[in-house]
């Protein structure tokens, strides 16, 4: 049987929040849309531990999409951000203390955020249309510009012809190796992996805090769940997860037990039933050097692969697909001059969100650098940057604003409404 031909004006290969915030805001702007999703919808939203972590900026970005009043009843919101060294908090950070118009980062389960955006996406104006689950294998050409995809479904093979094609597909993004445009990026590993799971909470720690737990050269990070659980963290030594495994269970727990005794405690009255409990993310960043082609352009983490430090993948997503909607809205205006002006807007979108990313990476590298100091001068440094930080709301605003609030600018201490809390 021949191909099924589908046409739109932008082909979203990608069903993540990136993908799905660029899909509805070019359907708010009368575009038309095919968004293409790996995963298939009757099975959920994929592993329990995708990111979950919306910064202050991306609640900022949720309300500008009309999306925060959707999923704020399923939000927690966070109110502080520890840091304990040794035994010692050495960093107490109050984000009400920031002086931002959205102020407080959320932990929102990323199922409901993707099923809020897809129906608030159905209501617009521009049609949308979701073929999932649909794996991208080929882009479609003419000459030297990408001209849509080829898809296999359940049903058959799709041709998605349209005007731009956007990569919103991952860390390993196909759509960034078919085009092209992964060649000359710099895949960078990072010294550690990260074992994720959750547990209960414990029943004296305050639900509204972000906690990192040190000791010497080992960390982990323990972030409220909006169930009522703990999401945590673990840093292991970069491949060291085998070695972990063959230790046995009871390894992962005398490690967790070191970090945060309460954790672990809670983990062995409730049960850690074994490693199919947990996940492992393979930490790296990934610099793109160029991030569009004629026909093709790349949102988020295909473009800029983030650590999990400070939780800013989804955030930096959210701020791509924000920024490069009404740039793709004017160029698609241009009609028969839309080709060599969709050039322009992607260009234009690289220039205006490269640096945000670059400081956000370079942040998270130095964070990363310092929770992994283990000499005992080291150490004490480093518990003295936190104080010092901790001690400065000058420096706290320096060190957390590209992380927690780079769209925002100090002053505005106004509430509005959609910054009431969520829970």
């Amino acid at each position: 049987m021949p191909d099924e031909t589908v046409e739109a004006e932008v082909c979203v290969v990608g069903g993540g929040p990136g993908g799905r915030a660029l899909a509805l805001a070019l359907a708010r702007l009368g575009r038309s849309v095919v968004l293409l999703e790996r995963r298939d919808p009757g099975r959920g939203a994929g592993p329990a531990f995708r990111g979950e972590s919306v910064s202050p900026d991306g609640v900022r970005l949720l309300d500008g999409l009309g999306a925060w009043e959707q999923v704020r009843g399923a939000a927690h919101r966070v109110d502080r951000l520890e840091i304990e060294d040794a035994g010692r908090r050495v960093l107490d950070v109050r984000f009400a203390d920031f002086p931002y118009r959205y102020r407080h980062p959320v932990e929102l389960p990323q199922p409901a955020l993707l099923s809020a955006l897809a129906e608030l996406t159905a209501r617009q104006p521009g049609p949308c249309t979701v073929l999932a689950p649909a794996t991208a294998v080929a882009l479609l050409g003419a000459g030297p510009a990408v001209t849509g995809v080829r898809a296999v479904t359940p049903h058959g093979t799709v041709r998605v012809r349209a005007a731009l094609t956007v990569g919103a597909d991952g860390r390993h993004s196909a759509v960034r190796r078919l085009s092209g445009l992964g060649e000359r990026a710099r895949r960078t590993p990072l010294e550690r992996d990260v074992v994720w799971l959750k547990l209960p909470h414990p029943a004296d720690w305050d639900r509204r805090a972000y906690r990192v737990r040190i000791a010497g050269g080992s960390h982990a990070l323990f972030l409220p769940c909006a169930d009522g659980r703990v999401r945590v963290g673990l840093n292991v030594p970069k491949g060291g997860l085998r070695q972990l495994r063959a230790r046995g269970l009871d390894a992962l727990r005398r490690r967790l037990a070191a970090l945060a005794p309460e954790v672990a405690a809670a983990a062995a009255r409730e049960g850690l039933r074994g490693w199919s409990d947990t996940a492992l993310l393979d930490i790296f960043t990934t610099e793109v050097p160029r991030w569009s082609a004629p026909g093709v352009v790349l949102l988020g983490d295909a473009a800029h692969t983030l650590s999990p430090v400070l939780g800013q993948g989804v955030n930096h997503a959210l701020a791509d697909a924000a920024e490069l909607a009404p740039l793709l809205d004017r160029a698609l205006a241009e009609g028969r001059g839309a080709g060599r002006a969709l050039g322009a807007a992607c260009e234009t979108y690289q220039r205006l969100r490269e640096p945000a990313v670059a400081r956000s990476r370079a942040l998270q590298l130095r964070q990363e650098r310092l929770f992994t100091l283990a000499g005992p001068g080291a150490a004490v440094l480093r518990r003295a940057l936190y104080r010092t930080v901790g001690a400065s709301p000058a420096l706290r605003r320096r060190v957390l604003a590209p992380a927690y609030f780079p769209g925002q600018r100090p002053g505005d201490r106004h509430r509005p409404a959609a910054e009431a809390s969520p829970v």
